[in-house]
């Protein structure tokens, strides 16, 4: 059984449109769901309540991806027309897959961004929904150009062009998710020192998300599809051992979390240093490795991120904790609220 069978309404109403700052709560006041992953049972309480749901020798794991501002508006030169590209994975320090909205390029045509940013196409398949853009500029000179242009990826439910800080986490460092890894932003430094102070151990990973919101109907990318470059140092995984070793859970900081930490485990169950691409797609199938609970935001009907969650629990208590969140106003997407399941 898969979440494709997984269905429920989310009312308009329950879409988060705004930051909760702009909605007069802290970052880290959003709801939190409790959710058993064994029974099913649930508990309703607020997200800087996390440490009662926790213990001394848990481990959490987040995710340092900072976002980027990844529309960008250029010149098509010889076409004297303006053209929207949206980043969706950098290849390398100059190379980014790209999607051009509502325009067909061709390999060899170039785009203006400014009088010091220029990109040529590379590489198009009539398969795939993105090109491959080689820039002008690389590195930090690339970044300092992006973010100096860009604006940050929109959905259709946001109205206002919100700034792109509240697309941060607060412990957001390396720059490359074009979609912010939104599980962690209900986070403060408060809470993590309250967190850190009791015993809760904090590990890193870094996992750039890619682009999932495609705009047009036409393309659809299967989990399998969807490639994100990851890396798991070894001081992360020295923690996960000794957690592991004194009877701790690992709690994963979102999806993008789990799918790097279950990459990087080797034949034997073992996790080790990693670094490079994962396409995993995790569903009520996959026995996890090294994920014993998940801090996650809520999601869409039918969306794969649902599969995942089927990891964890059960599908039919899943849908039924959904349909309570639905009946309690949580707020749904990356300003909305959380879930813990554990």
């Amino acid at each position: 059984m898969t979440t494709s069978l997984l269905k429920f309404h989310v009312p308009e109403e329950l879409n988060a449109v705004m930051p909760p700052e702009r909605r007069g709560i802290r970052r880290d006041h959003v709801k939190l769901m409790v959710l058993n992953k064994n029974t099913g049972a649930t508990e309703h309480t607020y997200f800087y309540q996390l440490f009662q749901y926790l213990k001394e020798g848990d481990l959490l794991i987040l995710n340092t991806s900072r976002t980027v501002p990844a529309v960008l508006k250029g010149e098509w030169l010889g076409k004297n027309q303006q053209v929207e590209v949206r980043l969706a994975h950098r290849k390398n320090q100059s190379l980014w897959e790209a999607l051009i909205v509502e325009e067909t390029l061709k390999v060899g045509e170039r785009l203006r961004f400014s009088s010091e940013l220029t990109a040529v196409v590379v590489n198009s398949n009539s398969e795939s929904p993105f090109v491959s853009l080689e820039f002008s500029l690389c590195c930090s000179d690339l970044y300092n150009q992006i973010y100096r242009l860009g604006e940050p990826i929109r959905y259709e439910y946001i109205k206002e062009p919100w700034e792109l800080d509240y697309y941060q986490t607060v412990f957001a460092s390396t720059p490359g998710s074009v979609e912010m890894p939104s599980a962690g932003r209900a986070f403060s430094w408060e809470l993590l020192f309250r967190l850190q102070k009791m015993g809760v151990q904090i590990a890193y990973i870094e996992h750039h998300t890619g682009l999932s919101y495609l705009l047009d109907d036409k393309w659809h990318l299967s989990p399998r599809e969807n490639y994100e470059q990851y890396h798991i140092s070894k001081e992360t995984v020295n923690r996960i051992q000794q957690t592991n070793a004194s009877g701790g859970k690992v709690i994963a900081v979102g999806t993008t979390v789990v799918r790097a930490l279950e990459s990087a485990v080797n034949s034997n169950g073992i996790i080790q240093e990693s670094k490079g691409w994962t396409n995993l797609y995790i569903n009520a199938d996959t026995k996890l490795q090294i994920v014993d609970g998940l801090i996650t935001g809520f999601h869409e009907p039918e969306a794969s991120h649902l599969d995942l969650l089927t990891a964890f629990i059960d599908q039919k208590l899943l849908y039924n904790a959904y349909r309570e969140a639905i009946e309690k106003k949580y707020l749904w997407h990356e300003f909305g609220d959380i879930n813990l399941i554990v």
